[in-house]
């Protein structure tokens, strides 16, 4: 499946990049692969958000940090990286 990024997403990327936070820069790599591959689970405690983020889902980038995404038919769309939702 492509991935596409919102944005924010990308703001919050390249945050990432600027920051040289080496550990999280691979997180959010294994990440995207792990998404990629299945988009329901894998590393990162996938989570079905509820209430008015329904049909989202999040990926632990550490304690702090949230990976949010959206999975449709044809891509994945990663709305943030930073933050928890």
């Amino acid at each position: 499946m492509e991935i596409a990024f919102t944005p924010q997403a990308i703001e919050d990327l390249e945050f990432w990049n600027k920051s040289g936070n080496k550990i999280i820069q691979k997180r959010i790599q294994a990440l995207m692969v792990s998404i990629q591959a299945t988009p329901y689970e894998g590393i990162g405690k996938p989570e079905a958000l509820k209430h008015n983020l329904s049909g989202k889902w999040s990926r632990r980038i550490n304690h702090e940090h949230r990976l949010l995404y959206v999975v449709n038919d044809t891509e994945i769309t990663i709305l943030a990286l930073r933050f928890h939702y």
